[in-house]
């Protein structure tokens, strides 16, 4: 890699000039069913997903004491809500299982860990990366605990301001992370979603490949994230968003995510290198549309009608 953009997440290279890197963002959506965990393994690997993201949490970390006894209703029954946060989290005999499926689909898995806990237990397994969640961003603890593994950080921006997102890199360290923008509404409005953002933060961290973390119903607008130069992507993916679950309106059914994918795919070809050249193809065209050939001489090559190399104009 001789680019400062670069990044490696597994076996694959991230930044300008690679393929987009696609991410299908399980998080909870599995609602603890190791099943469920696996129709959406399936679900992104046939889409041609480069991997999938789960979210780990030590339940007695993450959720506020006083929130520990209050009663829910949940699909399993009325339960307390620090019951219900164990009930959603795999273990490692869960993630063992992941870890093999994962593999034997051809596609890899890591995380998003919400607390120093969760990143020990995650340097059991050999994930390509880490994720910071949105809200863990102002973690610093948190932060440095996924620097000192030496793994490649994924850092989302949602709900941050510029100076959050300043120190949160600085913390981190610039030479090893990729950079998302987000608006962390579920699901995102299309006026809330800003993706000149991309742009802003390619500006102001050069040295940084820039991706995009979309909660937004619909595809267009992280297609639009691809055009504007996002080079991972990452989305919530669902079975049914009519499942019980907070996130699931703002996931992705298994038929829009191979939509998705094949249209990042279309998108990264037709975006090209940026230098005009006159196609082989339309030389054809040009021979029977245009009617005066004006001052500037055509190349030789498409004068000719040769099939050499497309001519630099």
């Amino acid at each position: 890699m001789t680019s400062p953009r670069l990044r490696t997440l597994g076996n694959k290279i991230v930044g300008p000039g690679h393929p987009v890197y696609v991410t299908g963002e399980i998080g909870i959506n599995h609602n603890g069913d190791l099943e469920n965990a696996f129709a959406l393994i399936d679900a992104a690997a046939e889409a041609g997903c480069d991997a999938v993201k789960f979210q780990k949490r030590t339940p007695e970390v993450c959720t506020p004491r006083d929130q520990w006894d209050i009663e829910r209703d949940t699909p399993w029954g009325r339960m307390t809500y620090i019951e219900y946060r164990h009930r959603v989290e795999f273990d490692e005999e869960g993630y063992r299982a992941i870890d093999e499926y994962c593999r034997k689909r051809g596609i890899d898995w890591f995380a998003s860990p919400w607390d120093v806990e969760s990143v020990e237990f995650l340097e059991k397994f050999d994930v390509p990366c880490y994720k910071v969640a949105s809200a863990s961003l102002t973690d610093d603890e948190l932060l440095r605990a996924m620097r000192a593994t030496g793994r490649t950080v994924v850092l989302s921006t949602g709900m941050s301001t510029p100076k959050q997102i300043r120190h949160a890199v600085e913390v981190l360290g610039s030479e090893n992370i990729v950079l998302c923008h987000a608006t962390s509404t579920y699901p995102a409005k299309a006026a809330e979603l800003n993706l000149r953002m991309i742009h802003t933060l390619q500006a102001e961290y050069p040295n940084v490949p820039i991706g995009y973390s979309g909660h937004e119903t619909g595809l267009q607008t992280t297609l639009a994230a691809v055009a504007l130069g996002a080079c991972f992507v990452e989305r919530h993916i669902t079975l049914d968003r009519a499942m019980w679950g907070s996130d699931q309106a703002a996931s992705v059914e298994p038929q829009g995510l191979q939509r998705l994918v094949r249209d990042i795919r279309t998108i990264e070809e037709s975006l090209g290198d940026g230098v005009k050249k006159v196609y082989d193809s339309e030389i054809g065209p040009m021979k029977k549309l245009r009617r005066v050939k004006g001052v500037v001489a055509e190349t030789e090559e498409a004068a000719a009608g040769t099939d050499r190399e497309p001519a630099t104009v």
